[in-house]
């Protein structure tokens, strides 16, 4: 149970009036751990991490600060990245982006204790950082942060999702990068290379080739996005992450050529959406498989990604945690094992 809060609110500009919101809270056995003051229009807001005495409720709190004269302005559960002032923070967060490009969206998350922080276009209640969109709902950004966030961007320069290198098992190196319009014609050959037992695995359904008209929401999903694996010219796997209804969960899907498959491909692909829905606050990701096929489960576990499996509707659920330990083998490190 969560027992450590981080509270934003507004307080009377009097003498006095953050010390006595904080008396009445040591008189609740809570403990004051960090403090910030942030400029906004007109005043300030008092942000607080507060870890809570025994049986002290979140309302508790919110009604210490009303007591004296204060409005809640948001309240949620602190971690100890809040206990670290946000210069800190940002550097920290700034490092991460810098290091592993294809983690800005994540960076950012962290610095902004935002909900989640996704490729797309910005719906009302959200903020739009360039083609990243911020969604926070415990409170709202303030200008502050959104320059810091904007700063945090214009020093990494990677506002789209980067491109990642890997080498298959036997030493071949292959990128994996967004799936854009231009790929159509590449991915439509992907299919006709393709078995019917590998379409059907996929699909649920018979086909040889993929319709034409298919190949744009493959590649431009309306609600999630798409990675492809190329070697050289060719195309030879796709991979989606598809948002769901419910926030914390995503959907997941791969198709990889039959000749790249068990060369580690699937697995690569795998832990790159991974890493994208950890960016974009999901705690799950969901896969449909036909009952007799368990592929994707040998691949989560070569990912290093934890997953469950129930039968649900004459189908197998799979269900991956995208927080395990995601392997993405960058390029150089097969061969230099090859070489040892």
């Amino acid at each position: 149970m969560t027992t450590t809060w981080r509270m934003r609110f507004e307080l009377s500009d009097s003498p006095g009036a953050l010390a006595r919101v904080t008396i009445r809270l040591a008189a609740a056995d809570c403990n004051v751990l960090a403090l910030h003051v942030i400029p906004v229009p007109g005043g300030v807001l008092d942000e607080i991490v507060v870890r809570a005495g025994e049986g002290v409720l979140p309302a508790d709190l919110v009604e210490a600060v009303r007591s004296e004269g204060g409005k809640c302005v948001g309240i949620t559960g602190a971690n100890l990245r809040d206990l670290v002032d946000e210069p800190t923070a940002v550097l920290r967060a700034a490092r991460m982006a810098l290091a592993e490009p294809d983690k800005t969206a994540e960076a950012l998350r962290q610095v902004l204790g935002a909900d989640s922080v996704t490729h797309g276009e910005a719906s009302d209640g959200q903020v739009q950082l360039g083609d990243l969109v911020v969604r926070r709902g415990w409170s709202r950004l303030t200008q502050v942060e959104i320059a810091r966030a904007q700063a945090l961007l214009d020093l990494v320069d990677t506002p789209a999702p980067a491109m990642r290198g890997m080498l298959s098992d036997d030493g071949v190196a292959l990128v994996l990068r967004p799936g854009t319009a231009a790929d159509e014609d590449a991915v439509a050959e992907l299919h006709t290379r393709c078995s019917m037992k590998t379409l059907f695995n996929r699909y649920h359904s018979g086909m040889r080739t993929v319709p034409r008209r298919w190949l744009h929401r493959l590649l431009s999903p309306p609600r999630g996005t798409t990675i492809v694996a190329q070697c050289a010219d060719q195309v030879v796997a796709l991979g989606q992450l598809i948002h769901t209804g419910t926030p914390a969960c995503a959907e997941v899907s791969l198709l990889v050529e039959d000749a790249w498959q068990q060369r580690g491909v699937g697995a690569a692909m795998l832990g790159a959406l991974a890493s994208d829905a950890r960016a974009a606050g999901h705690a799950e990701l969901v896969a449909w498989c036909l009952p007799s096929e368990s592929a994707l489960v040998r691949t989560a576990a070569r990912a290093g990604l934890p997953a469950t499996t129930r039968r649900e509707d004459g189908l197998l659920r799979v269900s991956i945690a995208p927080r395990g330990r995601a392997v993405m083998p960058p390029i150089g490190t097969a061969m230099a094992e090859k070489t040892r």
